[in-house]
Formats: structure tokens, sequence, C-alpha cells
């Protein structure tokens, strides 16, 4: 990423170009980078390619003014990372689902930053609601964010977070638990983008993948509450808890809330794909 791109990426985030890649600037990047660039699927419902190429991520992201899912938004937010100083490895991790079964492999990219003041952190604005700022990769004790109270513990950890046996903390499986349920399971080993490819095909294209049953967008709102567009449901969600729901009649009205409350312009309303 040139010296152009990162200018525009943080202006994008209303974000200063920072000094050094300390912890302090990584928590005001991700929570910028999940209030300003919406969590969203849209492409697939528009039949829009999604390659995962960092130039294709930065013209969508920061030139289109859109969002993505988890494979656009992390790659895009680790490279702006590495081209501030921090250093930053791709991770794969795979997705809880019903009764705690686990997803397909690369089912989902986070990242691990190390920053120049010592921090080792788990960093992630592709995963819609979750934590709103980098959590400690080496705490294994509960760490309470905006977004709720997590856990980082071994793979396969009890409730009190004792593994049996012993594993190794730099090769062992993490498993990010979010209020005691099980979000997601990394591996630690280094990843490169193109290792993601065949799961964005299968989340882009397949019916048991949940991105490709409705049009979804959602951000984190100043307040630490949240919008989300699903279909034609439009859902205010406080930092409360609390939730209001309006259906939008019109296509006017869809494209008006992509346009003002997630800053998304789009000539049509994405139709929900069908699959299978």
């Amino acid at each position: 990423m040139n010296s152009a791109q990162v200018d525009a990426y943080l202006r994008r985030l209303g974000a200063e170009h920072p000094a050094w890649p300390t912890a302090d600037v990584l928590r005001e990047l991700q929570l910028r980078h999940l209030q300003t660039v919406p969590f969203e699927n849209l492409s697939i419902h528009l039949g829009e390619e999604i390659v995962l190429e960092e130039k294709r991520l930065l013209d969508k992201v920061v030139g289109a003014r859109r969002g993505g899912f988890c494979y656009e938004l992390n790659g895009c937010f680790g490279a702006l990372l590495a081209a501030l100083g921090f250093e930053v490895t791709l991770l794969a991790a795979r997705v809880y689902g019903e009764e705690e079964r686990l997803g397909i492999p690369y089912d989902h990219l986070a990242l691990r930053v190390r920053t120049v003041d010592g921090g080792d952190w788990l960093a992630d604005v592709g995963f819609g609601a979750h934590s709103h700022h980098p959590l400690a990769m080496g705490a294994r004790g509960e760490q309470v964010d905006p977004g709720g109270t997590f856990r980082i513990v071994e793979a396969g950890a009890d409730a009190a977070g004792v593994r049996g046996g012993h594993v190794g903390a730099e090769t062992a499986d993490l498993d990010v638990v979010m209020g005691g349920k099980p979000q997601y399971r990394l591996e630690v080993r280094p990843r490169v983008l193109g290792d993601f490819v065949a799961g964005a095909w299968w989340h882009s294209t397949s019916p048991a993948s949940h991105f490709t049953r409705s049009p979804v967008c959602s951000r984190v709102t100043e307040d630490g509450g949240r919008i989300t567009l699903s279909g034609r449901s439009f859902t205010v969600t406080g930092a409360d808890g609390t939730r209001e729901v309006r259906e939008l009649g019109t296509d006017e009205e869809v494209l008006g809330v992509y346009r003002e409350r997630f800053g998304v312009e789009l000539d049509r309303v994405p139709v929900a794909r069908k699959t299978g």
C-alpha cells in the first residue's frame, strides 16, 4: 500500500496519520473502522465479483466507500496496519454454528497485531457484532469491552479456562468466547490472503452459507450501539441493548438508508440471490 492509499484510507476513517504503531493507535483505528466501514455482503446480492487482492479490496473499501465481509474488511485493515508499521499476521478461524459445531476451514479471517509498545492483540473488524476494541491475545481472563465480555482460551479448555494435557501457547488453537458462548476457533499459524479464496467463494455461493440468504449491512454507531439493515428490516440497537425495528416499504427508502446511515451509494436494491 503506497502513501497516497494510506492517506485516503485514513481519511475514510476520519483518523490522523499516527506517529507510532502503538496499542492506543490500534484501539482507535479499530473502533473508527467499525463505526465507518460497514460489515456487508451486498456484493453477493448485486452480482459483483469478490476478489481477494489488495488493490481490488482498496478500490472497493476506500475508492468506492463500500464495506465487505471478513475477508475484505480484515484483509484491507491488515494492509493498512502493516503500512503504518504494525506487525500483522493473518489468521484463519472456523466459526461456531448451531450446537457449537465448527464451520468450514478458512471460515473467517482475523488479525494478530503486535505493537511497538509490546502489545500482542487480536484485531477484528469483520465479524459483525463483536469486540469494539482489540483483545489481548495472551490474556486468559475476562476482557470487558463495549461489545460484550470476551475471553480467549486454548481450544478445548473447560469453563474455567483450564485445558487437559499440555499444549504450547504458541501452537495451540484458541477459542474466542463472548458472554460465555464460543464465537470462533483461531489457528495461530500465519496465513496469506490467497489462502482464503476458497472460503470466500463458498460463503458467496453456497446455499448453506448465511451470507447468501439475505443482504445485510451493519455498523457500530457513535454511541456504542449498532444499526443493521437486513433485507428491508432496519434495526437500531442502543448501547443498552434496546432495539427498534422498522420495515422499509419502497426501494427509495432502502437506498436512502444505505446512503444516509451507512454511506453506501447504490443504484439498485440488492436482491437475495437464488442458490441451489
